[in-house]
């Protein structure tokens, strides 16, 4: 007997489609959910029936606490998989499908908000004996407590929204004089995003490596961890390329983090797939950063290293089941990577190039899985978040990992638009990234440098002596281009008049490459 009957998948794309494959292994028929903008997509295709929630803007569909639920009912679903990204971090969605006698695949509303709310999080962080950053406990009132921060510690400082994570309100302030604009922008963000302005202060970290650790917890006070990953390889604080072991976190160090990082989860009375974040110095000195409070987009990595479908756990917790003993004992194998395929062109500043997929062409072999959610002909829509698709390889080792991956994209074909693939070869052929030495700031030093020599270099070639567009009106485009993105994320509080509002406002500057508005991925 299946542990539920039917499943309703609040998401689109990838996500929504490894979901129902896991739920067809087991038995349980699926629902999609899906916004005009997605009536011929995959995961609507590829469920058992789908229910229609509104119309494209994600406000008004996969944001739609009340939309979902009712879905949910209307289809005679028993529990609802929210994915990554959405409403998978609200704790209303928790709420309300318990009021609504649904079960949430996910964390209790409590817990959700606790690890959420990233002030108490670091309080619990540091009462599980995990190691944090100097930074304020409350959040800041204005100037002066981030002045008397700097004179504690020095500058730079970094300005971060308490209410929410995916580096909204995220600002770093390098001089005494910067910090009350900074603080007025971190601040303005963060009330757009999260519907709260609060913002805390934290000591900076120069060039850090960005490194995770997976656990699993079940309702009967059971937690466990599946290793780490490294998620260095990122783009204004958005990963692209993520890799399990870690090439240079310690094994010392990482099995003490794991075993608090399991203990914050235990005492927070969590259940489920949780992802601890931490930043990582130049010593291997790891230092607490957020816990997800879902499942994060690069957890194939982990799935392949150990051999276990973390959904299918997250199914399993949810349905009162306590963690199986065979996967306590279970210890990882080899080493996987994953790098995510962006409708994106690197060479203009990873900006969005919505399109048709004219052909098709996904890698196979030996060590390879790929996550996708588009086909050939498909539309990519520019309301959601562009990824087309995920490569994940495993190999004996990480020479192993990384060759099948080169062989893997040079075998991946995605026409009609511009993806990110040339950038992913670029990086997977880098002699430092392939000696492991790289941190969150590889992508600024090495790609973007690169990328502005060859756009002088092609200028000049042409006769034209017109100037590489300066790196803080890049910077500016890049930022206006990754609030669009990531507008979905916002919680359902937001207003969808003003959603609206800033998606009109943005049709008419959008850059040759094409625009998009909101943004529905995570991790």
């Amino acid at each position: 007997m299946p542990l539920f009957k039917k499943i309703l998948i609040a998401n689109r794309g990838e996500i929504a489609v490894r979901i129902m494959r896991t739920c067809r292994e087991m038995g349980i028929r699926t629902v999609a959910a899906y916004s005009d903008a997605d009536r011929e997509a995959v995961h609507v295709r590829a469920a058992d029936e789908a229910w229609r929630l509104g119309p494209p803007p994600a406000t008004e569909s996969y944001l739609s606490v009340e939309r979902v639920i009712e879905a949910a009912r209307s289809s005679g679903a028993e529990a609802i998989h929210p994915g990554y990204g959405f409403l998978s971090e609200n704790p209303l969605l928790s709420k309300a499908c318990s009021e609504a006698g649904l079960v949430f695949i996910g964390p209790d509303p409590r817990p959700m908000e606790r690890l959420g709310n990233k002030l108490q999080a670091r309080e619990m962080a540091r009462e599980a004996g995990l190691g944090v950053l100097p930074g304020t406990r409350d959040a800041v009132s204005g100037v002066g407590e981030i002045l008397e921060c700097g004179r504690s510690w020095g500058y730079p400082l970094l300005l971060k929204a308490a209410a929410g994570g995916g580096g909204r309100g995220m600002r770093v302030v390098r001089k005494e004089g910067h910090a009350a604009a900074e603080l007025r922008a971190a601040q303005n963000e963060a009330q757009r995003a999260f519907g709260n302005p609060s913002v805390y202060v934290e000591r900076y970290l120069e060039q850090p490596r960005h490194i995770e650790i997976q656990v699993l917890s079940d309702r009967h006070g059971h937690s466990l961890v599946l290793g780490e990953r490294e998620c260095s390889i990122q783009r204004r604080h958005q990963k692209l390329i993520e890799e399990s072991p870690s090439p240079a976190a310690g094994r010392q160090e990482l099995e003490e983090a794991g075993r608090n990082a399991a203990a914050l989860c235990t005492a927070a009375g969590y259940a489920g797939a949780a992802t601890v974040e931490f930043l990582m110095d130049s010593r291997g000195k790891l230092t607490f950063m957020e816990v997800n409070t879902r499942l994060q987009v690069e957890h194939p990595v982990t799935e392949a290293r150990f051999g276990v479908d973390i959904v299918e756990q997250q199914i399993r917790i949810a349905a009162g089941e306590e963690l199986p003993e065979w996967l306590t004992t279970r210890r990882p194998r080899g080493a996987a990577i994953e790098v995510r395929v962006y409708a994106e062109d690197p060479e203009e500043y990873f900006l969005p190039d919505p399109g048709v997929v004219k052909i098709l062409q996904l890698p196979e072999g030996p060590g390879v899985r790929c996550d996708s959610g588009i086909y050939q002909g498909y539309r990519v829509p520019m309301e959601y978040d562009p990824l087309l698709v995920k490569v994940i390889t495993w190999g004996r080792s990480r020479p192993q990992a990384l060759a099948r991956m080169r062989r893997a994209l040079s075998e991946c074909r995605i026409s009609g638009l511009r993806t990110t693939q040339p950038f992913l070869a670029w990086v997977l052929a880098d002699p430092e990234f392939r000696a492991g030495r790289y941190s969150t700031g590889f992508v600024a030093e090495r790609w973007d440098n690169r990328s502005s020599e060859r756009k002088k270099r092609r200028r000049k070639s042409h006769g034209r002596v017109t100037e590489v567009m300066p790196l803080r009106v890049r910077a500016a485009l890049a930022a206006v281009a990754l609030e669009v993105r990531r507008y979905s994320r916002a919680t359902a509080r937001l207003s969808s008049t003003s959603l609206s509002s800033w998606r009109r406002a943005l049709g008419h500057q959008r850059d040759p490459g094409g625009g998009w508005s909101g943004r529905g991925g995570g991790g």
